[in-house]
């Protein structure tokens, strides 16, 4: 029986209800691939690249206009930036806990021992927030805008990007007790390093990966004094530093006093994301006690990936973006769960 133009006007309309609504809904998002056919979001966390596809299709666009400002203005602010995802991440899952400040009911994860005097970049990401604000309303969360920081940041600094699942919502609360607890301290041992890795659903080979991160950045004297003046207890030196970067470290962290003074994670190119970071441990050459480890600790694997990353900076680009994917996959709210928050800094209604 031949369809009246009607009917015909009626179905199509019909199908593109369904069409709008599945990609508004809340917590189910379709995109579509080159085949042109659509794919499901990921099964366990909700998420996908194209989650603001047709709600706020320059979100990107957006970021990296303000992220160009920001490190133009300070090259070495990429770190800090590609760090607060990390520690985002690493506390009750990618939920933008860790921009959270003091309230009457929120105790920050800004206070926590790894974060404290340490963490930077929370500025950025309030412009971030303001630009997309004005542009999509109540559109992209504060957790997404960290991952995107996060990406954008590693790109800006010449290395790699990933397809960046979206679409991850804002908590109403924060850990101080899971940010102290569970963010992996510079004087870390290969064993806790594996262990608070683990506890994120994250084996040797994202650690391996995602410790490059600290090819950019720097670090405080206080994280790094106890490998030159006391690492075993005895009052003396970490015998695996080299010993003219041992005299360079002692000139810019003194036995006593100098704590806040800096020193680059990677002396080679330390606003450059390449594989340097990995040359430098196989040489005594690491800042941190937990950068050095990845040698030293003798774990086999992990040590193998350290050597290989130093040889071969694709391979290592190609594992540290996957492994970033998969950080990103860490416990996130989705659909109902959470909120948009309107400023990054407070849940919604807080005053």
């Amino acid at each position: 029986m031949a369809l009246s133009n009607q009917h015909l006007l009626s179905l199509a309309t019909f199908s593109l209800y369904i069409s709008v609504s599945l990609a508004f809904f809340p917590g189910y998002t379709t995109h579509f691939m080159g085949s042109g056919f659509p794919n499901e979001a990921h099964p366990l966390t909700g998420l996908c690249p194209e989650y603001y596809q047709f709600t706020c299709p320059q979100a990107d666009e957006i970021v990296i206009s303000v992220l160009k400002e920001a490190i133009s203005k300070d090259p070495r602010m990429a770190a800090p930036l590609l760090r607060l995802h990390f520690h985002d991440c690493f506390v009750q899952g990618c939920d933008a806990s860790v921009l959270l400040d003091d309230s009457k009911y929120i105790v920050s994860e800004k206070n926590a021992v790894p974060n404290m005097n340490s963490l930077r970049g929370f500025e950025v990401i309030d412009q971030i927030k303001a630009q997309l604000e004005e542009a999509c309303p109540n559109t992209i969360s504060c957790a997404d805008i960290i991952a995107l920081a996060a990406r954008g940041s590693t790109v800006l600094s010449g290395g790699p990007a990933w397809e960046l699942p979206l679409g991850r919502k804002d908590s109403k609360t924060a850990s101080l007790k899971g940010a102290n607890a569970n963010i992996p301290p510079p004087n870390s041992t290969i064993q806790n390093l594996i262990t608070l890795f683990a506890r994120q659903g994250l084996d040797q080979g994202d650690l391996a990966a995602l410790s490059g991160s600290h090819t950019i950045g720097v670090a405080r004297c206080v994280s790094f004094k106890q490998r030159l003046y006391n690492q075993n207890g005895d009052n003396k030196a970490d015998q695996t530093l080299e010993r003219s970067f041992y005299y360079s470290l002692a000139r810019v962290c003194p036995r006593s006093g100098g704590d806040n003074n800096i020193s680059p994670l990677d002396f080679t190119s330390p606003v450059k994301f390449d594989n340097y970071y990995y040359k430098s441990i196989l040489v005594g050459r690491g800042l941190l006690n937990s950068d050095e480890v990845l040698l030293t600790g003798n774990e086999p694997f992990v040590v193998s990936l350290i050597k290989t990353y130093a040889e071969d900076e694709a391979l290592f680009f190609d594992h540290f973006a996957k492994s970033m994917v998969k950080m990103g996959k860490i416990n996130p709210l989705t659909g109902y769960n959470g909120e948009v928050r309107k400023n990054c800094r407070r849940v919604n209604g807080a005053f």
